[in-house]
């Protein structure tokens, strides 16, 4: 905490509290100087959770969008590019700022409001702030015997995640704020960031990484007011209470804005040695509707039911992630989701790529990225539990993909790898069905064998899909390349059927008569669960059978007649 200006300082330009991966594995903390001036070096920031890592990438690109007042278009994007991050303009820019990034400056904090304080002059502990301490819960995480205190590094990084990422729930009410009611705020929602299935795209090198997520302010369907798209450090220091509702209507006014949002208003207490205590109350809300044209970092999707409560023609919320599936599994929102024809309602899109998707797809037409660039589309967000007032789970997962994909003037091959994600669902369908079967033939329940074959399915394909799809190439045929995904996944559902036909009960073996939807009578056995699977593989992956002779029906019938025993036979155990 040692300060040549006359109070305690901790200077985020120049003391190190960023925790970055060097490409030899090494962790470090850095300066935000040192942290443009080696990006190069560095593989990629590192948080105490995924969602601090997303905050602080943010925090990042605004200051890098403010630094060089852009890229106002993509030839100035394309100089960055083609030479280096310019680290001196981006220096002297956090010199001329670095009083709004002292942690314990008296008067404007980093991302706090001094004098904030409550009735009781009540401070709470670092728990409020840490993201990986459950209330209520604390012996399934680092810090089981609590937070007591913080070195100011980590402290910095808590409350750039907090404004990101804290809970709802009912907070302490802050001296000022016309929100309190008997000392408290009701819940306000979660911050900005917790609202988003958060997309970042990510290169070899964090240099790489920020110049991918640094949108040209000219982006089609990306608003940008260059007259109010300024962070929070170039704003004045926010009071206890909300900003003025005037004020707030006319923003966000871009990226710059939304990264820096304010959505608690925090102040840490602290001694020489580190900070101690916490005051977290709300700050500025901001409702996630119909903010697709300017939160790039998430995808989007049309909400009849929202339509319907507002009155509104059309309106969006972000696409969250579903912990349950893995990011491949969602290709098509990814590579395929727009909006098109967004003031038609007929015609408006049910799915909406995320802006940063559609802006390193222009980056393959004008910015001279080959499409044999490979990138990383990483999935972060959060799933809240208990009315949002806590965090469950954590979400983060990655898909590794050739630009090419996203290429909007020539989208076979992005299709042809949408497909395959569809040919994989379809091929676990049957895998599920057959583990049902086989338990109907025995007379036992047949959900959980579905769900643990549809499960163990996934995950067999999990790795070879993602193989798959970082080897696509622009000069690959897409019809070859599904070819050869359907013939492998075909390889690895066919052996694992044979494993549960192998693991069948005796009685299953014998069989017995079940009865299908239409009230007929079939008898149903492992041998029979067998065949029909053999048979529907081939129907779900028809291009793995390419050359290959046609299937043989059994001596009771054909397949097609004896039809699908999922669809046609409807009786639980």
């Amino acid at each position: 905490m040692p300060s040549d200006v006359g109070h305690p300082s901790f200077d985020l330009t120049t003391r190190g509290w960023m925790p970055v991966q060097r490409h030899d594995g090494g962790i470090a903390e850095l300066s935000l100087q040192e942290v443009f001036r080696q990006a190069p070096d560095l593989r990629r920031l590192v948080g105490d959770v995924p969602t601090q890592e997303f905050a602080l990438t943010r925090l990042l690109l605004a200051i890098l969008h403010d630094a060089v007042d852009g890229p106002q278009d993509i030839d100035h994007w394309r100089e960055m590019w083609n030479d280096a991050l310019p680290v001196d303009r981006v220096g002297a820019y956090l010199h001329q700022h670095r009083h709004r990034f002292d942690l314990l400056h008296p008067v404007e904090p980093f991302f706090q409001t001094a004098g904030l304080r409550t009735a009781t002059g009540e401070v709470t502990s670092l728990e409020r702030l840490v993201a990986d301490v459950p209330n209520g819960a604390p012996f399934f995480t680092m810090r089981a015997r609590g937070v007591e205190r913080l070195s100011f590094a980590e402290a910095a990084r808590w409350v750039v995640h907090a404004q990101a990422f804290d809970t709802s729930g009912i907070k302490t009410g802050a001296v000022g704020d016309p929100r309190v009611k008997g000392g408290k705020v009701y819940p306000q929602g979660v911050s900005w960031a917790g609202n988003l299935g958060g997309v970042l795209v990510e290169g070899d090198d964090l240099r790489e990484t920020l110049l991918l997520n640094l949108l040209a302010f000219d982006t089609g369907n990306l608003r940008v007011d260059l007259g109010h798209d300024l962070p929070a450090w170039r704003r004045p220091p926010p009071g206890p209470q909300q900003a003025d509702q005037r004020e707030l209507a006319k923003r966000p006014g871009g990226v710059r804005d939304l990264y820096t949002w304010q959505s608690r208003r925090i102040r840490l207490t602290f001694d020489a040695e580190g900070v101690t205590g916490v005051i977290l109350a709300y700050g500025d809300p901001l409702a996630p509707h119909n903010m697709h044209q300017r939160e790039p970092m998430t995808g989007w999707r049309r909400s009849p039911a929202q339509e319907k409560k507002l009155g509104m023609p059309q309106v969006y919320l972000p696409r969250e992630h579903d912990p349950s599936r893995s990011a491949w599994r969602g290709l098509g929102a990814l590579v395929a989701g727009r909006a098109e024809g967004a003031e038609q309602r007929q015609e408006a899109a049910a799915i909406v790529q995320p802006r940063m998707l559609e802006w390193v797809a222009r980056l393959t037409v004008e910015g001279d990225l080959p499409g044999d660039f490979l990138i990383r589309a990483r999935l972060i967000g959060v799933v809240y539990g208990t009315q949002q007032s806590i965090i469950d789970e954590i979400i983060d997962d990655a898909v590794a993909m050739p630009v090419v994909l996203l290429h909007k003037s020539d989208t076979a091959l992005g299709q042809a790898a949408v497909d395959a994600v569809a040919d994989a669902e379809k091929a676990v369908t049957v895998l599920g069905d057959l583990a049902a079967d086989i338990a109907r033939a025995a007379g036992a329940a047949t959900d959980p064998p579905r769900a643990n074959a549809r499960t163990a399915g996934f995950a067999a394909l999990d790795g070879p899909f993602r193989d798959w799809l970082a080897r696509l190439r622009p000069e690959a045929s897409p019809q070859d390349q599904r070819t050869a995904w359907q013939r492998h996944a075909h390889r690895i559902i066919r052996r694992m059927g044979d494993e549960l036909l192998g693991s069948a009960p005796q009685a299953a073996w014998v069989g017995r008569i079940v009865k299908t939807g239409q009230g007929r009578e079939l008898w149903l056995s492992t041998s029979q669960a067998g065949l029909v699977f053999r048979g529907r593989l081939r129907a779900a992956l028809p291009l793995s059978a390419a050359g290959d002779a046609p299937a043989v029906d059994d001596a009771t019938g054909s397949i097609r007649r004896e039809g699908s025993i999922r669809q046609e036979v409807e009786t639980r155990s």
